[in-house]
């Protein structure tokens, strides 16, 4: 062994470790690999005072790690004498030691005597100051797929284990020792600190202090310590608001005061959960080999900025929900990035026999999917998080409630915001932060029924049989997966902003002020908007977004690559967000791979290859489409305007665009105010005439695209198809209300009138996207005309509407070719008004259909251009 540097301090003398310290230490060498953490973490001393090394366990192998780690960072040795009065003392100490051999009982009273031994000699010598370093040694943290089964069983935990236990350990695992050393602390500057304190004190309070540090270093690198669940059970039941609710239930049904606590316990044991180190480290290790057959890799991008933002903050993980796998992949990354995986709120729907027991050691705490009709239930649950915010406790839910079956965000539930906000409210100790999470697939492998279930079919129930049937995914291949980390948001800012004074407001437990739901609002639509910010537009989402704008889901190679190229070329010149990721693939590696992956088929033909997806696949890629519609919004709007028309001016397509804005972005979750959204349009605009899909006279105030053969006219058609269907879908909403009239149709009746009227069209028209008669996407249009005061309710629960609903029937000639309306307008349940409704003068006075459409109105720019002030 090397000589380790010597401390600058002249008490410290040099002593040779025994013959047997230093046998050991060859022994062991080949089956230890050491990782420093900081790597240079001699930059952390002070060059004048002497070091001693605390350490959380004694125990020969620890000693022994620490010696080599300080002997490869060049730090002095921890076996150095530190030439303490009284016996001899060497540069090392621990909280807690052994007594017995092999199968000893830990002393957690070890570090008094040392501790006192350095304050003692400080006190003697004025001049001399000892600097302590704590040193945490983990072995085995996060064993890796290579790893053997019984290296899991192994890995470090919270237990306190045995030299036998170490042993094994040590022989397991080795090569995955982590040796963290903190900033050290000066016991002159603890001493000046705190005078008035007596040595007994003043040791008790250091070792008190050591041990915070220890644990607060253990939870960053493997969880927090939630091995006895009991005790967060047993906080639930004994917190004031669940006495009360028991209380209210035994008299409210007439049962003993025991009956009811004995529900509560048995609510709380289903709801909580059994967080266990072991089995999320043997967990880990068996989704390491199933990711391995299922995708062909896992990325994680903008992760460095969530894990920087993280420290000191209670971290709530929020994600899109596109798959049953969305939370393992999330925590199995988490896991072995070095950081805790969270807590993730799970349907009581998993709590399957044999799987429910692992996801809840895994982390998973239950909530059934409603609380009405049971307010025990719902105090014992609202407790529960509480006790988890309280405590630190990393967490991970979906706010929108379920799996997306459309590929799009879904409108947001607000429940467990509102649990989490009030939570935090209460007990506002530590600051939240939401870390959003986009999650993107290539393929999915719940693909099939969700297609199912929008064409009607009923979701199939969760059960261990079906899990078992569901086994046979395992045959196929599902391409990449990125994990983006959005823009995090921290609550404590918005509740400053809302009410400056909420600290003093909201104390009490049961409190519930005014502006929270207006605050939890804000905050679900932030979330989802930075989700949206850190897509990832993978290879599939571009092929969706080109093939299935054509009316047969086919194009020839040429047009393809050409569409490709253009497509990436606008999401990198016209960035959506700094967080957004896109594919390196050129298009043709990108055609390749989306033959690869059987998502497209080739039909060769001698004038040139046609690249088509046909039948079940082009529904299912319908999916990946709306991952990334909202990237495609503005240009797809700038391409619509000019589907029927020739020639538009500039000011009626941001105009218009400022109309409809409103509800892409309740659709989409965009994140453009009205004027934002204008500027994107005009950018967008640029970026078309720039390519020569577009061109500009009257000093860029007039607008025209090529004949319809253009190549330029058939990459805006391209374009604007990707939104054609959902302004379809708002033309159905608004020509189903104003053409039954004013107080005729409750919000119900219209929806159901929609989604009708939405599944014959698709019928008749053969459109191959479910989403076009989801429901859930026309109540969502219904509520944003009622958010807009464009309709309302009347007295009677039925619908009511201004001139500006008429005047939207109106502009959608600039949109929808005149079949389409007409089509609409036939099918469409109400009144016989179909020919006063087509036939409604355009919004600029001289604006006609077809090819003409706004040539006066471009007359009327030129003119005004011309004619004197």
């Amino acid at each position: 062994m090397s000589e380790l540097p010597m401390s600058a301090d002249p008490h410290v003398r040099v002593a040779r470790s025994p013959w047997w310290f230093k046998l050991l230490g060859r022994v062991l060498e080949p089956w230890v690999r050491i990782k420093r953490d900081p790597a240079e973490p001699a930059t952390l001393l002070k060059s004048d005072a002497a070091v001693c090394y605390a350490i959380e366990r004694d125990g020969t192998s620890d000693a022994l790690i620490l010696e080599r780690a300080c002997r490869e960072a060049g730090l002095p040795s921890p076996m150095q004498l530190l030439g303490l009065p009284g016996r001899r003392r060497r540069s090392v100490f621990s909280l807690s030691r052994q007594r017995g051999w092999l199968f000893g009982r830990t002393d957690t009273h070890g570090p008094k005597e040392p501790i006192g031994q350095l304050i003692r000699a400080i006190e003697e010598d004025p001049s001399r100051d000892i600097q302590v370093i704590p040193v945490s040694i983990y072995v085995g943290r996060a064993p890796n797929r290579e790893s053997g089964w019984f290296s899991v069983l192994f890995a470090e935990n919270w237990l306190v284990v045995g030299r036998f236990r170490r042993m094994l350990a040590l022989l397991l695992n080795g090569r995955d020792t982590v040796v963290h050393f903190s900033e050290p602390v000066s016991l002159r500057a603890v001493l000046a600190e705190s005078q008035g304190l007596t040595n007994e004190r003043l040791t008790r309070k250091i070792a008190r202090v050591l041990r915070t540090h220890f644990r607060r270093i253990r939870a960053a690198v493997i969880g927090p310590d939630l091995s006895h669940r009991r005790t967060v059970v047993d906080s639930v039941l004994t917190a004031q608001p669940v006495r009360d609710a028991i209380a209210a239930t035994a008299s409210k049904e007439n049962i003993s005061q025991a009956k009811a606590e004995r529900r509560a316990r048995d609510l709380t044991l289903e709801i909580s959960a059994d967080y266990s180190h072991p089995v999320v480290r043997s967990t880990s290790f068996l989704l390491s080999n199933f990711w391995n057959k299922l995708y062909d890799g896992i990325a994680m991008h903008h992760f460095d900025k969530a894990r920087a933002a993280a420290p000191g903050h209670e971290v709530v993980y929020v994600p899109c929900h596109r798959s049953h796998t969305d939370y393992l992949l999330l925590s199995y990354q988490l896991h072995h990035s070095g950081v805790v995986p969270p807590h993730i709120a799970a349907g009581v729907n998993l709590n399957l026999p044999v799987v429910g027991p692992i996801l809840r050691r895994g982390g998973a705490f239950f909530l059934r999917r409603s609380f009405k009709g049971n307010a025990l239930y719902s105090v014992v649950f609202n407790e529960y998080l509480a006790q988890l915010v309280d405590r630190g406790v990393p967490l991970e839910y979906f706010i929108e409630g379920g799996r997306s079956r459309t590929g799009r965000l879904l409108a947001p539930r607000a429940g467990m915001l509102v649990m989490t906000v009030r939570a935090f409210l209460r007990a506002p100790r530590r600051p939240v932060l939401f870390q959003p999470v986009y999650i993107g697939y290539e393929k999915l492998m719940e693909g099939k029924s969700y297609v199912g279930e929008l064409s009607g079919k009923p979701k199939e129930k969760e059960s261990l049989l079906g899990l078992i049937r569901g086994l046979k995914v395992l045959r196929q291949r599902y391409g990449h997966v990125t994990l983006n980390f959005g823009e995090p948001i921290y609550l404590t800012p918005m509740l400053d902003n809302v009410a400056p004074d909420w600290r003093e407001t909201t104390a009490e437990a049961d409190s519930k002020p005014e502006w929270l739901n207006g605050v939890v609002d804000d905050l679900a639509e932030k979330i989802q908007i930075n989700i949206n910010r850190a897509a990832d537009v993978n290879p599939i989402n571009l092929l969706a977004l080109s093939l299935l704008a054509t009316p047969k889901h086919a194009m020839a190679e040429n047009d393809l690559l050409t569409q490709l190229e253009l497509t990436k070329a606008l999401f990198q010149e016209l960035p959506y967000s700094d967080r957004i990721t896109i594919t390196a693939m050129n298009p043709q590696g990108i055609i390749a791979y989306g033959e690869q992956m059987g998502w497209i088929r080739r039909v060769r033909h001698p004038l040139g290859d046609v690249l088509v997806t046909e039948g079940e696949q082009a529904v299912l890629l319908s999916y990946f489409r709306n991952n990334v519609l909202h990237l495609n919004a503005a240009a797809a709007w700038v391409a619509a305007c000019f589907l029927n028309n020739r020639r538009m001016s500039r000011s009626s397509v941001v105009r218009l665009g400022k109309i409809i804005y409103p509800f892409i972005q309740g659709e989409l979750f965009l994140p453009w105010d009205e004027e934002g959204f204008a500027q994107q349009v005009q950018d967008t605009i640029e970026f078309f005439v720039r390519r020569g899909m577009l061109e500009s006279s009257s000093e860029g105030r007039v607008l025209e695209r090529g004949p319809g053969q253009d190549d330029g006219a058939y990459q805006l058609r391209v374009i604007a198809r990707s939104m054609l269907q959902a302004f379809e879908r708002y033309y159905i909403a608004i020509a189903a209300l104003v053409k039954n009239g004013p107080h005729v149709m409750s919000a119900g009746e219209l929806e159901t009138a929609c989604t009708l009227t939405a599944q014959r069209l698709g019928m008749l028209n053969e459109l191959s996207a479910p989403e076009f008669f989801d429901k859930a996407l026309f109540r969502g249009f219904i509520q944003k005309l009622r958010e807009v005061k464009i309709v309302w309710t009347d007295e009677n629960g039925k619908l009511d509407f201004s001139d500006a609903l008429v005047d939207m029937v109106r502009d959608a000639k600039v949109i929808l070719a005149r079949e389409v309306r007409h089509s609409i307008l036939k099918i469409t349940p109400g009144g016989d008004n179909d020919r006063d409704l087509d036939a409604r003068p355009p919004t600029d006075p001289g604006e006609t259909t077809g090819e003409s459409l706004h040539d006066r109105h471009v007359a009327n720019e030129k003119q005004r251009h011309h004619s004197p002030e």
